[in-house]
Parts: C-alpha cells; structure tokens; sequence
C-alpha cells in the first residue's frame, strides 16, 4: 500500500478520535443533598441540551461498583428531568460514596456523588459546650454534631472567631447556635452580615435556615479528618482589642497623675 495512504488514514483517525474527545456531553445531573441517611428521599435531577425524540435518560446508582438502583427516566419538552429514590432496602447496607449515573443517546454521560450513612452507623449528638469568655465568664453554644465529635470550643479574639475543634471519623455536618451576645456578623447598619467559615484554612460554604433575635444557627459540612472549624464573624467576647485600649488608657492617665505629682512636689 501506498505509504502516502497509509499517513492520510492515520491522519484522519487521529482527527477524528480528537473529535470524539472534545465533544461535551449534552446531559447534567445532579442531587439535592451530598449526605443522606438510611430512609431520606434522593431527589436527582439534570438538563439535557439537545432533546432527541421521546429518548429516556438512563440512570444508573453505583457503590463500590455494585449496581444499587438502575431506572430510565422520561425528559420534559424544555429539557429537564428528575427521579426520586428513597435510601433504604436490602441494597443500601453500605456506608460510603455512591456515585449517580445518567447516560442519555450515545456516548453522552454525566455523574455525581454523594455520601450515605445507613442507621446503624448515623449517630448526630445533640449538646451544649461551655466555652470560656475569659473576663465575661463562659457561655453556651448549643450544637448537633453527625459524623464526629467535639473536642473544644475556644474565642479566638484576634480574628472575631469561634474556632471548634472536632474529631471527624466520617464525613458528616455540625449545627451551631451562636449566640448573638457574645458572637456575631454584623453590618455597620446592625443587619446580619455573612459569616466567614473555615476548615483547616480552606474557606467553605454554610446554610442558615434560623434567624433567632438572640442567636443564629449555621449548618456546615465537613469531611472525615477535618479538625479546626473558625467561624468568623465581625464581633466576638471578649474583645481583647477593647480590653487592651481600656488598660492602654488606664496606663496613661496613670502616668499623667504620677508626673502631675511630680510636679508639683518639684514646685
């Protein structure tokens, strides 16, 4: 065969194979929660981009490569789909990552995670921790824990923050009701402002669903081996800062006394 042949045929496989790479999928999936518990409902939804005829979406549930729940589901006119589960039966035995799915025509495919703890391993612990406020004595945060436990709770003035140390076995979400008096985010207007959380350095997102005239409860999640939660707010007792101007000023008044005296021994 010609060899000129032989490199044009090469050439276009390589082509069309680049082709095939860059083609993006046409279907998105996702779930409403990435934790669920033995008995909550898994809502999965997507969009499909390019509708084709009265073709199903194919989806699939995985965990640990076993097949848990297979379904085919029909697309709306507008593009869009959903599909309930409910976690429970003779399948969902496994705690772990179970991974979603959706296949729809050929090769367009899209997945998603998400964690599942059955009863026997979901313990949440419903607490108060007796935090130490220093000069203004302790106060108590009220909080629910799933998937650890608490360790300690200390004031970090310096940076308005309420850091919560946790032992994280598994994957799982704290809720903390903050109290207004002694911890907070505020605007200079006095309306809430957003709280600023960490774990281990990385900042990451919360849900408040409560607003309480004298506390704010924040949900957050975490991952197993997660330690230091900071809550960073605009205000936080005691405010070393304002302590510190307090005896600054102090020292100075002092200071002008003594030399008063002094002069006045001198005169």
């Amino acid at each position: 065969m010609d060899s000129r042949i032989v490199y044009g045929m090469i050439f276009l496989l390589i082509i069309s194979t680049g082709t095939s790479f860059a083609q993006e999928s046409i279907i998105s999936v996702t779930v409403d929660d990435s934790i669920y518990d033995e008995g909550d409902t898994i809502v999965i939804a997507g969009v499909v981009t390019t509708k084709v005829g009265d073709t199903p979406v194919t989806l699939q549930l995985f965990n640990q490569g076993n097949l848990v729940e297979i379904a085919q589901i029909s697309v709306a006119q507008d593009g869009t789909y959903s599909h309930t589960i409910i976690a429970e039966g003779p399948l969902w035995k496994n705690a772990g990552e179970y991974t979603v799915r959706v296949s729809y025509g050929e090769g367009n495919i899209a997945e998603t995670d998400f964690s599942y703890s059955p009863k026997s391993e979901s313990f949440t612990t419903t607490d108060n921790f007796e935090v130490d406020a220093g000069s203004q004595g302790t106060f108590d945060v009220e909080y629910s824990i799933k998937g650890g436990t608490i360790t300690d709770m200390i004031v970090d003035s310096d940076i308005f923050a309420l850091i919560v140390q946790i032992d994280a076995t598994n994957k799982g979400t704290i809720t903390l009701d903050l109290p207004r008096e002694f911890i907070g985010a505020e605007k200079q207007d006095g309306k809430d402002d957003t709280f600023i959380i960490l774990i281990d350095g990385i900042e990451v997102p919360y849900k408040e669903s409560v607003i309480h005239t004298d506390s704010r409860i924040i949900t957050i999640n975490f991952e197993q081996g997660d330690s230091d939660i900071e809550v960073i707010g605009t205000y936080v007792v005691p405010e070393f800062g304002t302590i510190v101007l307090v005896i600054l000023s102090i020292g100075i008044f002092s200071t002008i006394l003594v030399s008063r005296n002094r002069l006045q021994i001198n005169y």
